[in-house]
This record gives structure tokens, sequence and C-alpha cells, in this order.
């Protein structure tokens, strides 16, 4: 095939595509502003309430245009933008009291500002939660962008689609995946290279729910993995380091590995025997 016909094929099969693509630097850009807006605002944002007004009206117009990408009709674009900016009082509201959570649990932070600036977890839980909301007015496309964007920044991998309850506690964050249909409780705390999974991947199962339930006022340690639609972690339980969960766990459990050590004793290791052959 000559470039000439491989580029009027190419042409053709993206024609074909069922929706146009927002321009993705744009979209990160958006979250980046929203996010921006909402937990550290310049000082000169802050100086003239109507200048701060502002700003946030352009970021209503900049959403506008994204759907408008996405191939939605004007009208259609700005009714999704205020449905969608409706709601951020309430995002907001969560995401200050996961922000209260880590705060009171984290003996390291300082001030909820330090959590705004510098904390990975909360970074991915908000854009988790912005992008979790384009999901529930089933936005095409918007909502992977946004959650691939934290993936990259924090190396914490949230699908749009789970569930997740206030007061939630990622606690230095790389490694960690939850899947599409994990639903997790209030007062949930997740450390380092948890996953949330599936216990097997295939297309067919793409509409059930494939990945575990975590209920409230459950602790997770560094690099467990919890697998299974049917998988339910009762409320109040902890899960040590490295345990591979199947099956449901009740309420008020403590799993964990048990490790062995054996010492060696303080005598001195004998002399090397010397041969020659």
């Amino acid at each position: 095939m000559s470039n000439k016909n491989f580029a009027t094929k190419l042409f053709e099969n993206n024609k074909k595509g069922k929706f146009f693509f927002p321009k993705k630097k744009i979209s990160e850009k958006f979250v980046e502003d929203l996010f921006h807006i909402l937990f550290t605002p310049d000082k000169n944002l802050l100086e003239n309430v109507s200048f701060f007004k502002e700003k946030y009206k352009i970021l209503q117009k900049k959403l506008g245009s994204i759907f408008l990408e996405l191939n939605f009709e004007e009208k259609n674009a700005e009714k999704l933008s205020k449905i969608f900016f409706k709601e951020i009082p309430h995002i907001y509201q969560t995401l200050i009291m996961d922000a209260n959570a880590i705060l009171e649990f984290d003996p390291a932070a300082t001030v909820i500002e330090e959590i705004f600036l510098s904390y990975p977890g909360f970074f991915a839980t908000a854009l988790y939660r912005i992008a979790h909301q384009f999901w529930i007015q089933k936005i095409p496309i918007l909502p992977r962008i946004i959650t691939e964007y934290a993936h990259s920044k924090t190396g914490v991998d949230i699908h749009a689609s789970a569930k997740i309850g206030k007061a939630f506690v990622i606690d230095h964050g790389t490694g960690i995946v939850i899947g599409s249909s994990t639903k997790i409780g209030n007062k949930v705390k997740i450390y380092q290279g948890v996953t949330l999974g599936a216990i097997y991947v295939d297309k067919k199962l793409a509409n059930q729910k494939r990945h575990p339930t975590i209920e409230d006022k459950v602790t997770i340690y560094a690099g467990a993995t919890i697998l299974g639609g049917e998988t339910v972690i009762g409320h109040d339980s902890v899960l040590g380091g490295n345990v591979w969960v199947t099956r449901s766990i009740p309420p008020f459990s403590i799993v964990y590995q048990k490790s062995e050590i054996k010492m060696r004793n303080n005598s001195p290791f004998p002399d090397p025997i010397n041969f020659m052959i």
C-alpha cells in the first residue's frame, strides 16, 4: 500500500470513530486548573473575589469546549458542564473529608495545606472523584484521560467507575490498582502496592462485578492483593502486608502472613578447611 493510499485509509478509519477525541493536553490542563483553584490557588487569585469568580467561570467554559470536541452539540455541552459544576461543592466537601482523614491518620502530616500541595494519594483521589462525576454523566473518554493522568503523576491507578466512600486515605500511593467494579466504604486506609482486582480477565465479564467490596474502616497494608467480585472484606478488618485474599473476610478480622525468624548463635564461624589436591 502506498503512502497516499495508507493516508486515505487512515483518514477513513479515524472518521468511523464513534467519538471525536478531546485534546489530551487541554483535558489534563483543565483538571490541573480545577484542582489548583479548589485547593492550591495562587496568592494573586485571592486578592479579588470578582477575579476569582471570573477564573472559575473560565473553567466552566473550558469544560464546555472539551465537550464540543467530544462531538456534543453546543447546547448539550453547556448543559453537561453546568451539571458537572453543580456537583463540585459536594465533591469538594468529600475531598476535604479525605484530606482531614489523612491529617488525622498520618503523624508526618502537619497542616492540611501540606496534603493539598504534596500528597500524591490525595491528588489521585481528587482526580478520581472528578473523573467519577464525568463517568456518572456518561461522558466518554474524558474520565479515563483524567484517571490515567493521575496514574502517570502518582502511580495510583483508580478506575473512574469504582465507588469509593468518604474519608478515604491513600498512604504513599505508588503501585495501587483499584479496578472498575470495586466498592470501598467509608474511612478506609490503603497503603502502597495494594491491588483490588479481578481473579481473571475475560471480556465477557465486562458488565459483571469482578472486583472486591471493601467495607467501612478497613486498613489494607502494603503489597496486599484482594481479588474477585464476590470477595467482601468485612468492616473494621486489618489486612497485613503482602497477603493474597480471594474469599470473603468477616468483620473485625486480622489477616496476615506468618513469618518465621531463625536466629544464628553468636559463636564465631568455624575456620575454613584448608586442603590441597
